[in-house]
């Protein structure tokens, strides 16, 4: 292995355990020839503070400077290259106009143009009758050939210095094509050799070059081919990244699974008892999930489970059957939701199920107080309390169980990797198991979830009708009203979801209260329900049970608000505004219907002018109500970091890798990272420690921490 030359000055920014090899890599910017503090400060706006970024901030389009033998060989506007005799000067004629240069080819003159330069550094640049090459862009003004402020003027001797075709980066304000250039080429003079990380047959198979070979030929294209995401060199850049991320992903899975289980085995009892009183069939992808649940817990490692399933495809009965698992084998299970809403639908939904089978099922909200609380903080310690349902107010210090086995969280509000971590460390060997009711494309499951095992609920329970969805102008508001209140008056109910208002939630407030005030002047006082975000919890809860009870016909809610309410009777979704929403919450919203007996509809209304985006948007809701197509197209609109939630501190942020675009890639890197740990957990053999040297160059801290604590 040879290491690269040490820098000649700098400090190198300290991690431990770095290896010395890449001390070079992780120098300060400055102590690269031409970058001075300021030039540091404006490359910092690039996000690039060592000369390692530098390496990974690649070109991302070539300008071609092949040598001609004169211009007459191009078509301008285009970029030539061509070896010229210097003609006359021609200083500018007047204030503001250019300076010109005559020069002449093998076949033919043109002129080099200048605005604002100096005559006498022109002249020691461009001395009459001395051979330069210049290169540059070329375009005809008023039939004469003209090239403006050439990119290089060289004596022909230094010719060679201009690259065939010359890399074009990414530039902030201050930073000019050339500098970038000369940066990056010393940069690469610090690339060292490193030893290979990736599985051989792998890379034999993919035809990818060694990572040094790779980096040179990524900032060296030959061609625009070069610069394509499936270019050899790119395409080994672009798995080191993802390699990295699934290596550190899959290290939090093996600490988490050898952070000594619990057998969980259930007696089947309970769960009998519970596909007894199903008004249906569990679903193949409901049976399959249960299964592979069942097997975790039955391991003597810890679960740390992804169920993913689109909108209405039973989550809640998988969770419910792990609950009864837990107590079946003495232990308890507990069940976290997002919001107290949701905590309360989950309350109705699996209490009638749990006490079918003898499962004892409390809540626990930040609404409980004094001897309420207490009594149930007491049942809990005791035992007597099988299943606690709550929000996060369920692991604070003072809830403590007497045995708890199961940990579900219903994952809306979508914790990190690290957050995860944190709850599987609470000192008990629980079993956790996430669910989603998001569909989320491939890649980025495997970007988020990667440290998890995933089981996916594909199926629509029987019996969930498909919803018909229409798209219908804000100017038809009226008709809208009118089909509304005759289908309400023959027994249907609704929802009607005001508009999203970004800058405002008074805005959003006033909408809604004033939606309310229409539909509850057109169809009747007690008919029309109000929930939003600002209400005082028991109005908020008092308003969802008047209308799962059928009291009010009618529910305007506005955005704040989870509806996450399950009423089977209703059966209309009204969408004001829809163009606002995203393909996510179109389809949760939409969700909401066709959960019952009835032919059920989705109104998406919206305002007369739409913009692509919206259009698009909208028609996708109109062809489909598959959740996973819908996110795959949801993330081609908005990009990843998006669809999960831009403040989502999971997500990874790779420089040459494409998450959309490399799906593919990124499970090759899952299994590949999976397969290296089984065979080398420590990473301690020749491959492993490569592997370890990745884990440093990546800047994977928390997989270097993993190894460490290990």
């Amino acid at each position: 292995m040879r290491t690269a030359g040490s820098p000649s000055s700098g400090t190198v920014e300290r991690v431990a355990g770095r290896p010395e090899i890449l001390f070079p890599l992780f120098a300060d910017l400055e102590t690269l020839d031409g970058v001075g503090p300021k030039t540091a400060k404006l490359f910092a706006q690039l996000d690039v503070t060592h000369p390692r970024d530098l390496l990974f901030t690649l070109p991302h389009s070539v300008v071609d400077r092949t040598r001609r033998g004169s211009i007459r060989e191009v078509a301008p506007p285009c970029t030539v290259t061509v070896e010229v005799e210097v003609g006359a000067h021609h200083p500018p004629s007047g204030r503001g106009r250019p300076y010109r240069v005559t020069v002449e080819d093998a076949e033919t003159s043109f002129r080099l143009v200048f605005f604002h330069a100096r005559e006498d550094w022109l002249r020691r640049q461009l001395p009459a009758g001395s051979r330069r090459v210049v290169s540059g862009k070329l375009e005809l003004f008023d039939g004469i050939a003209e090239m403006i402020h050439p990119d290089h003027i060289l004596r022909p001797e230094e010719a060679a210095d201009i690259p065939r075709f010359e890399p074009v980066y990414p530039l902030t304000s201050g930073i000019s094509q050339k500098a970038m250039w000369k940066a990056t080429r010393a940069a690469l003079t610090r690339a060292p050799e490193l030893e290979e990380w990736i599985d051989n047959a792998l890379k034999t198979r993919e035809g990818w070059p060694d990572w040094h070979e790779a980096v040179a030929a990524a900032h060296g294209p030959q061609s625009a081919a070069d610069l394509a995401p499936g270019a050899p060199a790119r395409l080994r850049l672009a798995y080191d990244e993802l390699f990295a991320h699934q290596l550190t992903l899959a290290l939090a899975r093996a600490r988490l699974r050898r952070a000594k289980g619990v057998v969980t085995e259930g007696t089947g009892r309970m769960q009998a008892r519970l596909r007894t009183v199903l008004p249906y069939a569990p679903t193949g992808a409901q049976d399959r999930a249960m299964v592979e649940i069942a097997a975790d817990m039955a391991a003597p490692l810890r679960m740390n489970r992804l169920l993913q399933g689109d909108v209405g495809a039973g989550k809640t009965l998988v969770a419910v059957m792990a609950l009864a698992i837990a107590v079946e084998a003495g232990g308890q299970g507990v069940m976290m939701a997002p919001t107290e809403i949701l905590a309360r639908q989950h309350l109705a939904s699996i209490r009638p199920l749990a006490e079918a089978a003898g499962i004892v099922v409390e809540l626990l909200t930040g609404r409980d107080k004094g001897a309420e609380r207490a009594a149930k903080l007491a049942a809990l310690a005791a035992g007597d309390i099988h299943v606690l349902l709550g929000t996060h107010a369920v692991f604070q210090k003072d809830v403590e169980f007497h045995d708890l086995r199961l940990a579900i969280i219903d994952e809306q509000h979508r914790f990190g990797v690290a957050q995860r971590m944190e709850l599987g460390a609470k000192g008990r060997a629980v079993d956790i198991l996430v669910m989603t009711a998001t569909p989320i494309p491939r890649s980025l499951a495997l970007a988020h979830y990667g440290d998890m095992d995933v089981s996916v609920l594909d199926e629509k329970p029987p019996g969930r009708r498909p919803v018909k969805t229409a798209l219908v102008s804000s100017a038809r508001m009226e008709e809208a009203i009118a089909h509304l209140a005759d289908a309400t008056s023959n027994g249907a109910q609704a929802y009607w979801v005001c508009p999203l208002v970004e800058e405002s939630e008074t805005v959003e407030l006033t909408a809604a209260t004033e939606r309310f005030n229409a539909l509850r002047a057109r169809l009747g006082e007690g008919a029309v329900g109000l929930v939003h975000g600002q209400m005082p919890p028991a109005e908020k809860d008092a308003a969802m049970a008047d209308f799962q009870a059928g009291r009010t016909r009618v529910l305007v809610a506005t955005t704040v608000i989870e509806v996450g309410v399950d009423v089977p009777n209703a059966s209309i979704m009204v969408i004001e505004g829809a163009e606002h929403f995203g393909l996510a919450q179109l389809h949760q919203l939409r969700g909401r219907v066709g959960r019952g007996a009835a032919a059920s509809t989705c109104l998406l209304m919206h305002g007369g002018l739409l913009s692509d985006g919206a259009r698009r948007r909208l028609s996708v809701m109109r062809e489909t109500e598959d959740g996973f197509r819908i996110a795959e197209e949801d993330m081609a609109m908005r990009g990843a970091g998006d669809v999960l939630g831009t403040a989502q501190s999971g997500l990874p942020r790779f420089r040459v890798a494409d998450m959309e675009a490399q799906a593919g890639l990124m499970a090759t890197a899952q299994s590949d990272a999976r397969a290296l740990l089984t065979a080398d957990p420590g990473l301690e053999g020749p491959r492993g420690q490569a592997a370890r040297v990745l884990l440093y160059l990546m800047e994977q801290d928390r997989a270097i921490r993993l190894i460490s604590v290990g």
